[in-house]
């Protein structure tokens, strides 16, 4: 069987998370009648100390409702060049939303105060209105880079000083949680919402849970209803949502122990030429060339090992659940023999 390092998307079951799913209790989420979704709901909301929580069946669902919860058409949207709201939620923000975007430069992925200030629009009748700020924590083409949390903090100040609400791409935000010691709620107070991905690295096969005030989780609960998300007896995934959150947490830090190892065999291969800092579960590498990149690809492919061009010059491993200390060393022998 393969080695399967391309994301922490590909992730099976445990045997205790098929158990919880297979005994948990339904009923219709659309009337608010899954036991099983309200015991999710109610968890996540209190973990991530927040009001009230919505659990939806993806990450981009969740980031896409947030969006269209906190603005109004014409507006337009600050993040990260690098953010996943603009790369891989195919102009989600435009076509849902009707607003613009605003793209910055940041330090793998993490913005400052300063940038984003720099970034608000004057009140000009030429202008579109600046009205929602988005980070990512980890950002995954910053290499799974955590976010300082004071400067999180510097944001929400200048957020809350200017009006503008402040959202958080937390798809991996436990893995954040992890390798900074600080809890959920602690990551996530200084935001009017929050998106946390179940199906990453804490290994749910299906969903995403979004947080916030019970205000915006009533309006979010609409536009999921209006996108198809309505899932009738979600209780099945929702299951396996708790499980993860509940059981499945902690183990993140042998997934970061192990990507630091890829990243150190990465690193010391003659045909790396940088290694974006390993702080959690993503290893990226900058190829020497783009010929290079594709071969290596290709040769990883036939040790049975299967990574990921993210962009003409960089490759990416993700470690998860999946990824025991046998897989790390075979990655690493063969890495070495490239």
């Amino acid at each position: 069987m393969a080695i399967d390092l391309r994301s922490d998307t590909v992730t099976q079951p445990t045997a205790g998370m098929r158990e919880a799913m297979m005994s948990a209790p339904l009923g219709d989420d659309v009337f608010g009648e899954d036991p099983s979704v309200n015991q999710l709901e109610a968890y996540s909301a209190e973990l991530l100390g927040k009001e009230a929580a919505l659990f939806v069946p993806s990450g981009t669902m969740a980031n896409q409702i947030a969006l269209k919860v906190h603005t109004k058409a014409l507006d337009e949207i600050i993040c990260a060049k690098d953010a996943h709201i603009y790369l891989y939620e195919p102009a989600g923000f435009g076509f849902l939303s009707g607003c613009s975007i605003k793209l910055l430069e940041g330090d793998r992925g993490r913005l400052t105060a300063k940038s984003v200030a720099a970034g608000i629009n004057q009140t000009f009748d030429w202008k579109a209105n600046t009205s929602l700020v988005c980070l990512e924590n980890t950002v995954n083409q910053g290499g799974g880079a955590v976010y300082d949390l004071e400067e999180v903090q510097k944001i929400q100040s200048l957020c809350a000083e200017r009006g503008l609400a402040l959202h958080l791409d937390g798809a991996r935000l436990m893995n954040a949680v992890v390798a900074s010691g600080h809890n959920a709620a602690t990551w996530a107070a200084p935001f009017d919402s929050v998106s946390v991905c179940l199906s990453k690295g804490l290994g749910a096969p299906v969903g995403s849970v979004l947080v916030g005030s019970r205000d915006f989780i009533a309006q979010a609960r609409r536009v999921r209803k209006i996108l198809g998300g309505g899932m009738r007896q979600a209780g099945l995934l929702a299951a396996a949502g708790l499980y993860a959150l509940q059981h499945q947490t902690e183990r993140l830090k042998e997934d970061h122990v192990r990507a630091t190892r890829i990243g150190e065999a990465l690193a010391a291969a003659p045909w790396c030429e940088e290694l974006l800092a390993v702080e959690s579960n993503i290893v990226i590498g900058r190829i020497k060339d783009a010929e290079t990149n594709n071969n290596l690809l290709l040769q990883l492919e036939r040790h049975g090992i299967r990574a990921i061009a993210m962009g003409p010059d960089l490759i990416r491993f993700v470690t998860h659940l999946q990824i025991s200390d046998e897989d790390t060393a075979e990655v690493i022998k063969v890495i070495g023999t490239l």
